[in-house]
């Protein structure tokens, strides 16, 4: 008997089990253990989930060699014993129906229609070799989506053509809010300890839709400790159950708050002298910008009250140093508005003027391992590309090892970029403007897509190459910083279902050896990840078995880290920024769309259940979609009443790049004004066929601009117009 349950099902079960629990029969693993047991063989193994960015450590039980149940790693730091419903919905992608199983080349019609790996990989490296031999090897790109092999492999594929052209997603996720914090601290992130905070104030961002469980852990911990959390968000979010206060701010103006507060820290003499004094470069230029930067000022652009501004940062000031501003992430200003990078600054601004930088309860900068050097004669080392990456120069503020990937939508436009290669990213319907994606692929001479399903990126490709799902393939070590030091591994726990899909090491290796550069890929996976163990101390059958293990002690203490910054100093002032033709010291930079008379703010986010547009096709998670409408836009009640709109009723949204229909949710938790679409809808491609049609893409209604300096997407910076659609 084959045990794949479907979502009413498994309903039904849970319902069987809560009535068991209830009379102190068993527990829930026990009875799953009892059903397994009795209908086959159970063998457990670890892994790491793929739902995320975050990698949580995942153990995977089979019954007769099918995947029976996943569970949270205990010993994993992100997850602690618990996965999110991502996290069990993606482990369905080995059984699903929308994978892609074999290769796939674009014929002349433009259908798709089967080809062989040799045959695709020879096409392929034949085409690579043409262009490198036309326009040389900077006229090539990849766009990765970092996971632990496919960050590794991807870079090394395209440095060993000669092309340093390696992008990531981050220009449509964190790259200005990493800049920022980058300049100011010399970090690209930092985290709150939440155990001994007293005060935490998120901007944006939301722990209870979609982040690492070990984190809502950790913020659930710190508000039954009695810590203040502070929501700064146009959307009452689902951190809102962890909240003290809710704040409703008028979007993409959170600047004008933390320098609101800033000017009250510093003209009422409340900031930590002793740091700004001994650890701080620039604060008498800072200081004496922020002093026009008034509680009134600040409330007059981002719509918080004087009075609430001046109360948040005495309080501040009173938990100091054990508080701190959370540094956010994508949906709040991680890539979202034209003051993005600024944003991150000033976050980091308050944080130092409260003294909370390295302090018990505060923001932590912490460190991470990595692989040491490796045997050259095993591993040879690629030469360094000699034409700079596509970009940087226009984007000096972007990071070193993510880039502008919208460098290569300029590139094919204008013939610097002529073939691309996408790993794991849907840049087509998340990234940016999809039709503009569209036009500019068009143009180039090769496109080829790596992938598990066939998105919308795959399907402006000429090649289409199926990677096997995460449970069924090894990848590299991942390196895992914090207080302590970890390392993790992605191991198969099935059997590869579809014979014709491999994983990502033996696609780049295929690719490399047809492109006439196989001299760089000598090795197994198995041997690399084995390398790179031993650097640090394990091996891969230690790593294998246990699935994470811990790493020697980085003796982590609190106490005002060592900034890595030019100066060695936390930077109230940069002159890397002042090189770049921006104001060096932290102050304001505006939003740049603001809505017209009839115009509202439209802002994007994630959801608990699902991760960008990856997720959307996968049968347990896209029916809890459609049975709650979780693709709705939000609207408040007040501007809903104005417009004769009533919950559920279907709305066309409008801005000057698209028009759309979609069910509209009147809510009270947000802010007049505003209106909240979730970025994981409106797919097109119609081998996607659950996810095709359901809602609409923020992405298709903001115009592509892109971050000076930086390159991010300023994917929120966009107002719409909003009627309700009749009969």
């Amino acid at each position: 008997m084959r045990c794949n349950p479907t979502r009413r099902t498994f309903l039904k079960g849970t319902a069987a089990t809560a009535v068991l629990a209830a009379g102190g029969a068993c527990s829930l693993g026990a009875w799953q253990r009892e059903q397994a047991e009795a209908a086959g063989a159970l063998t457990s193994g670890p892994s790491l989930c793929n739902g995320c960015s975050s990698k949580c450590g995942l153990v995977a039980t089979t019954r007769d060699g099918r995947l029976w149940t996943v569970e949270g790693m205990e010993e994993h730091p992100y997850s602690k014993g618990t996965l999110c419903g991502r996290g069990h919905g993606t482990a369905q992608w080995a059984y699903s129906d929308g994978r892609l199983t074999q290769p796939m080349k674009r014929v002349e019609d433009g259908s798709f229609a089967p080809i062989s790996w040799d045959d695709a990989f020879a096409e392929i490296g034949a085409k690579v070799q043409e262009i490198v031999a036309e326009a040389g090897p900077e006229a090539l790109a990849i766009i990765q989506d970092p996971r632990p092999s496919g960050k590794y492999y991807s870079k090394r594929f395209m440095n060993a053509l000669g092309s340093a052209n390696v992008y990531t997603h981050a220009a449509a996720c964190n790259l200005s809010k990493e800049s920022g914090i980058e300049q100011a601290t010399g970090a690209q992130n930092f985290s709150v300890d939440f155990a001994n905070t007293k005060m935490v104030v998120f901007i944006g961002r939301s722990y209870g839709d979609a982040i690492r469980p070990s984190s809502v852990k950790s913020l659930a911990g710190a508000a039954a400790k009695g810590a203040r959390v502070v929501i700064v968000d146009p959307r009452l979010n689902n951190t809102g159950v962890f909240a003290t206060d809710w704040v409703p701010i008028k979007p993409g103006t959170d600047i004008a708050l933390l320098l609101g507060i800033a000017n009250v820290l510093v003209t009422r003499d409340l900031y930590d002298h002793e740091f700004v004094e001994q650890h701080a470069v620039g604060f008498p230029e800072f200081a004496a910008q922020v002093a026009d930067y008034t509680p009134e000022w600040a409330e007059g652009i981002c719509d918080v009250p004087a009075a609430t501004i001046e109360e948040l940062a005495e309080s501040l000031a009173a938990a100091a140093p054990a508080c701190a501003i959370e540094p956010s992430w994508r949906a709040a200003f991680g890539c979202a508005y034209q003051n993005s990078f600024e944003t991150a600054r000033c976050v980091c601004a308050v944080n130092a003027l409260l003294g909370s930088w390295g302090q018990k309860g505060g923001a932590l900068l912490t460190s991470s391992p990595k692989a040491g050097d490796l045997d050259p004669a095993k591993f040879p080392k690629v030469p360094a590309p000699a034409s700079p990456r596509l970009g940087d120069e226009e984007y000096p503020l972007a990071l070193s090892g993510t880039g502008t990937n919208l460098a290569v939508l300029n590139g094919c436009n204008d013939g610097a970029i002529q073939g691309v290669f996408f790993y794991n990213s849907n840049a087509v319907q998340g990234y940016a403007q999809p039709a503009k994606w569209r036009e500019a692929l068009a143009k180039a001479k090769l496109v080829v897509t790596i992938d598990v399903q066939m998105s919308e990126t795959a399907l402006e490709s000429d090649y289409v190459l199926p990677e096997c799902t995460v449970l069924e393939r090894l990848e590299l070590p991942e390196f895992i910083g914090g207080k302590k030091h970890y390392v993790a591994l992605r191991t198969p726990v099935l059997e590869r279902i579809h014979p014709e899909t491999k994983p990502c090491d033996e696609i780049f290796a295929g690719l490399a050896e047809a492109c006439g550069v196989g001299q760089y890929f000598p090795f197994t996976v198995e041997e690399l990840a084995d390398a790179q163990l031993a650097s640090v101390g394990t091996s891969l059958d230690e790593v294998r078995e246990a699935g994470i293990v811990e790493l020697t002690d980085p003796e982590f203490a609190y106490g005002v880290p060592t900034f890595k910054t030019p100066t060695e100093k936390f930077q109230f002032t940069s002159e890397k920024v002042g090189t770049a033709g921006l104001n060096p010291v932290i102050g304001y930079v505006g939003r740049l769309v603001e809505p017209a008379e009839g115009e509202f703010f439209l802002v994007g986010g994630k959801q608990g259940i699902h991760s960008h547009t990856m997720t959307m096709n996968l049968e347990a998670l896209n029916a809890i979609s459609r049975e709650y409408g979780l693709e709705r836009l939000w609207m408040a009640t007040s501007d809903a009443e104005s417009l004769g709109i009533a919950d559920g009723d279907t709305v066309e949204v409008e801005s000057s790049e698209a028009t759309g229909q979609v069910t509209v949710k009147v809510t009270e938790r947000l802010k007049p004004g505003v209106l909240f679409l979730p970025t994981h809808y409106g797919s097109t491609s119609p081998y996607l066929t659950r996810a095709q049609g359901l809602g609409i893409n923020m992405m298709d209604f903001v115009p592509l601009h892109l971050e000076p300096k930086v390159g991010s997407v300023m994917s929120q910076e966009v107002a719409v117009k909003v009627r309700k659609v009749e009969g």
